[in-house]
């Protein structure tokens, strides 16, 4: 798709400089040099292109007390649909992949407590008619986020290796002000005034809210989902190594500087599934990926790799918790 130099501006502030106030797409206009209706005209016509998804928050769901893991099974192609079908009526779901390995479904579940997890799991496990199952949940993150720079500035993406985990304190205005931002924001020039009066707060009292939230990791970020395949990064592969404990740290760390990495963790192991770090590397091209995975793999005197590239995007959306 065609993006002129405004548009890859815009894509860029979307994802990383959203601005929590009354009037966000007029002083978005304001960095680009444009009014606010026409930055809303551009962020419509990016959703209409499905280049944008929804314009959010990005909650840290263990900070609300939830537990999420990541989740792959194998199932037979004759019950590929039917796995489809429950991965995408499963309000935990955020994303499920279609992959190219014997464990072959893969997605990222949410639930309120581990028991309730292991719960969903035998349920979803037995809706898709799943062989076998591997549960892989954080031990470290290394990066969380992938940034689309689109006008290839490269600037660094926000740094998230910091993330806590602890559960934080939601006060009853928070709880409300959340509850009520996890939805696509309107496309009009006030949006959050749209919001607060829904839920009769004053909309300062909302934004301060807001910007409370995301000062203290609760909301890791507000801004746009990108579709990055509609913007051209058609190749995503699930990239794992095993890695000694030595090494694991260093191997993180690096990978996490690249730009093509969304995602970098080290991750529990299973009885069928033996690698303990993952990094999802995005490109325009497969080569793109494997590109990246050699360089660090040969840099740092790691074992051979498993690439799991992306058959098919089953699901993919943000998680609206009810609090």
């Amino acid at each position: 798709m065609h993006f002129d130099a405004t548009d890859k501006k815009l894509i860029s502030l979307l994802q990383r400089d959203f601005p929590l106030t009354r009037q966000p797409f007029e002083g978005l206009g304001l960095r680009l040099g444009i009014g606010g209706e026409e930055t809303i005209g551009r962020i419509r016509r990016f959703k209409e292109d499905g280049i944008v998804r929804q314009i959010g928050p990005v909650l840290e769901a263990r900070k609300l007390g939830c537990y999420t893991t990541l989740v792959a099974f194998k199932v037979a192609a004759e019950n590929l649909e039917k796995a489809a079908a429950a991965i995408r009526s499963h309000p935990g779901v955020s994303h499920g992949y279609l992959r190219q390995h014997d464990l072959n479904v893969w997605i990222t579940l949410s639930t309120s407590s581990a028991a309730t997890m292991h719960i969903e799991l035998r349920r979803l496990r037995a809706e898709m008619s799943a062989e076998a199952m591997a549960e892989l949940p954080v031990v470290k993150l290394y990066k969380i986020g992938f940034y689309l720079d689109l006008e290839e500035s490269g600037q660094p993406p926000p740094d998230s290796s910091g993330i806590s985990y602890r559960k934080a304190k939601i006060t009853p205005p928070e709880r409300a002000a959340l509850n009520e931002l996890q939805q696509d924001l309107p496309l009009v020039d006030r949006p959050f005034d749209v919001m607060s009066k829904k839920i009769g707060m004053p909309v300062e009292d909302f934004l301060a809210c807001c910007r409370s939230l995301k000062r203290r990791g609760v909301m890791r970020r507000f801004g746009a989902a990108i579709n990055h395949r509609r913007a051209g990064y058609k190749a995503n592969a699930m990239t794992c190594w095993v890695v000694p404990p030595d090494v694991i740290d260093a191997a993180g760390a690096r990978l996490a500087a690249c730009r093509e990495v969304s995602h970098c963790y080290q991750r529990k192991t299973g009885s069928n599934w033996r690698y303990n770090l993952f990094a999802m590397i995005h490109g325009r091209r497969e080569d793109d990926c494997f590109r990246v995975a050699d360089a660090v793999t040969e840099e740092l005197g790691l074992p051979k790799y498993s690439a799991l590239f992306s058959i098919k995007e089953l699901k993919k959306e943000r998680v609206r918790h009810s609090l």
